[in-house]
């Protein structure tokens, strides 16, 4: 027996391990430093800010959580971010189905057209979507914030469930229409349980890119009642400019969400990825 050959393996990755230690510590590290900066005094985070705090202050914490401001802009975060993913892979599953099963003349260029939506970031096209937005009176809405990041939404969410779909078997689709299933009723029955993997993928990416967004509510909401947490946490930091320690400990109970729906849903996402590119 070769007892030799382990060895070089784990020689050869031992660069890949160090690398994955360093970007953790580079993100951990921030998030560590402001958890642990929200239990203290903004003088003690000055003279100790990375080590353990002398005295825990929950207060920093429990008067964020008593506020209603924070939970009132945390259910808009919640009800924007649900409401954007739910139309956005709702509308590109349909697309994605068409340009992926059908045969149709000029397919491939209205393809080509939504995916150029990925070369226009979003701050370039910011003052037509406000003027557009105040022609619609869709300032300080919802709908204002929902329906534009779906349609900044569809190009990504479409080629990825495209190229899911493609990946099925046409004899799968095939089988279904001889058992007298329709066209959509293959899309609902067969296409969308098999294509949950990389559904809950585009998702993911819709949830995080809502939750995270700051100039899009920044531009549409003037009314405080309407902001996101983004939007809260500058207003917080405006407020608090003197008190950095509560300001941490309001940035952390921010981030909570976002981390725990990140960390129950990150496998669907790698797994999701992985599917879509494996599949042949």
């Amino acid at each position: 027996m070769n007892h030799g050959k382990p060895a070089p393996i784990r020689r050869n990755t031992l660069p890949l391990h160090a690398i994955a230690w360093i970007v953790g510590a580079f993100i951990l590290i921030p998030v560590v430093y402001a958890l642990l900066g929200g239990f203290k005094s903004t003088s003690e985070l000055s003279s100790n800010p990375f080590g353990l705090p002398e005295t825990w202050m929950t207060a920093n914490y429990t008067d964020v959580l008593g506020s209603g401001g924070f939970w009132l802009q945390l259910w808009n975060s919640t009800f924007i971010a649900v409401a954007t993913t739910v139309l956005t892979v709702g509308v590109a599953a349909l697309a994605a189905f068409i340009f992926a099963r059908f045969a149709f003349r000029g397919r491939e260029l209205y393809f080509t057209l939504f995916t150029a939506g990925l070369m226009f970031p979003f701050a370039v096209a910011i003052l037509p979507i406000f003027v557009l937005l105040r022609m619609f009176g869709l300032l300080d809405n919802p709908l204002g914030v929902i329906l534009t990041q779906a349609a900044f939404g569809l190009p990504l969410t479409i080629i990825i469930l495209r190229g899911f779909f493609r990946s099925i078997p046409g004899e799968i689709e095939e089988a279904a229409i001889i058992d007298g299933c329709s066209p959509f009723g293959f899309f609902w029955r067969i296409l969308l349980p098999m294509a949950r993997p990389a559904i809950a993928t585009v998702s993911v990416l819709a949830v995080v890119g809502s939750w995270n967004n700051f100039m899009l509510p920044l531009v549409v909401f003037s009314d405080e009642s309407s902001w996101t947490l983004p939007l809260g946490i500058q207003q917080f930091q405006g407020q608090y400019a003197s008190d950095t320690a509560r300001i941490l400990a309001y940035l952390v109970l921010a981030m909570v969400p976002a981390l725990g729906f990140y960390a129950i849903a990150e496998r669907h996402l790698v797994g999701g990825l992985t599917a879509g590119a494996t599949k042949g």
